[in-house]
């Protein structure tokens, strides 16, 4: 009976370390975020379009597997395009892709400002 109650208790001999930060992140992982110059990009396109009438409002969403900057026409609506960031398709494809509303891929590429071009290409007429 004392073998029993021994190996249930912890052993001094074999004690279990576990680093806070690595179970913290696996438990609830750091979601994927823009970087300060990556938004500095895409508010300087976004900035232009609202001079012009075109964008009014904007909603930033970072979760567990990318990054969506979303543009508006009226905050109601859907959006009009996402600017997505995608970690894990750096190396194929590209980490980068801006979507429109009905979820056609405009432009897809490794190099944000390169895609963000397609963006600048819209009719600025109201």
């Amino acid at each position: 009976m004392s073998d029993q109650a021994s190996s249930k208790q912890p052993s001094q001999d074999n004690p279990v370390l576990v680093d806070l930060a690595t179970y913290k992140r696996q438990k609830d992982p750091i979601p994927v975020t823009f970087h300060r110059t990556e938004l500095d990009r895409i508010l300087q396109i976004y900035s232009r379009h609202v001079g012009s009438g075109i964008f009014r409002d904007y909603a930033i969403d970072h979760m567990k597997e990318k990054a969506v900057f979303s543009i508006y026409k009226r905050t109601s609506e859907v959006p009009m395009y996402t600017i997505e960031k995608e970690p894990k398709r750096a190396r194929k494809q590209g980490a980068y892709s801006v979507v429109n509303a009905s979820g056609l891929v405009l432009k897809r590429g490794h190099e944000l400002p390169q895609v963000l071009k397609v963006l600048d290409k819209i009719k600025t007429d109201k």
